[in-house]
């Protein structure tokens, strides 16, 4: 297909109430099929809730987690893209039979699992084990790579799963409004959240300013057009726990430029058409073209000890990075 009309979604979750969440996942299905939507993507862990999970026991988040693709959750979401004759993408929580537990995003249609990724760089909980492997799949004749929120921030990742065809990639996250040394990062007051009715713009300043929107278009836009690519970027809006998140859902096209994006502070779709001929038209495709591995292969392989430290996991917004 030349043209493919794709959704991404955002809203509010509820922590480890996976009937509630389904049923949201189920009504904003049915909004992105009346927008003419192939497929539907919504935030990480949209099913099982995400931030609460810092606090959970090992055996508390195995209980939490499902098999995939035979948990009732995955059934779930095949059932709503049977329903719809949609494809949906979500996360949630996975286990295997030897008791590992992984950060999971699935895509599903009514007649299975299409494909399955396993974030790379997983922190929320330390008894989640990496995934080792990139993810690439056919949509429509579209080739589609998944990458899991901080998957996104390493950019050997996305260049990799362009180099294995992707056209699209799926950036499902849980992110913003949470502190850093970057300057201008932070939480946003929940109480913000729930003065909204009567006071949006105190509001729509935090979540668009440095503390969120100002951060993501400093480096969203850079992987799609750096790859010739279409980003679906889905995050969660409202409060995942006790962290207040901000949406601004949104896909870019493979010039780097926002083509629909969530702007209501609640549960949202929006949709774009994607265009064939934008992946070649982009300048991303003809550097691509002109690389030079042999240049920096020996570079890029060095050995390197991976080291991840998330400023706000387990402190506030004043304590320095783990």
């Amino acid at each position: 297909m030349e043209h493919i009309k794709i959704a991404t979604a955002q809203f509010e979750n509820s922590s480890g109430d996976k009937q509630f969440n389904l049923q949201t996942i189920d009504r904003l299905c049915q909004t992105a099929v009346q927008q003419g939507a192939a497929a539907v993507a919504f935030h990480e862990c949209s099913i099982t809730g995400y931030s609460f999970a810092r606090n959970l026991s090992k055996q508390q988040l195995l209980a939490v987690a499902e098999f995939i693709p035979d948990g009732e959750s995955i059934k779930s979401l095949i059932a709503i893209a049977a329903k719809y004759h949609i494809v949906v993408l979500a996360g949630l929580f996975e286990k295997d039979a030897t008791g590992k537990i992984y950060k999971a995003y699935v895509a599903v249609n009514g007649s299975g699992l299409i494909a399955k990724h396993r974030k790379l760089h997983p922190f929320i909980h330390p008894d989640i084990t990496p995934g080792d492997a990139y993810t690439v799949f056919d949509l429509n004749g579209w080739t589609c790579g998944i990458l899991i929120c901080y998957d996104n921030n390493i950019i050997e990742n996305v260049r990799a799963t362009s180099l294995l065809g992707a056209d699209i990639i799926f950036m499902p996250h849980v992110t913003m409004c949470t502190p850093s040394p970057r300057p201008g990062a932070g939480f946003v007051d929940p109480a913000l959240w729930k003065n909204k009715e009567n006071d949006p713009t105190s509001l729509r300043l935090q979540f668009d300013g440095m503390k969120g929107r100002e951060w993501l278009i400093k480096w969203l836009p850079a992987r799609a057009y750096d790859n010739a690519l279409y980003a679906v970027f889905s995050n969660a809006i409202g409060m995942d726990d006790d962290q207040l998140k901000n949406g601004c859902s949104m896909i870019v096209d493979p010039f780097g430029d926002i083509i629909a994006e969530c702007r209501s502070m609640g549960n949202e779709v929006i949709t774009a058409t994607f265009n064939k001929t934008t992946l070649t038209n982009a300048g991303g495709y003809r550097y691509k073209q002109a690389r030079r591995p042999a240049l920096y292969a020996a570079v890029l392989s060095q050995p390197h000890t991976p080291q991840q430290k998330v400023a706000w996991l387990n402190g506030t917004a004043n304590e320095p990075i783990n």
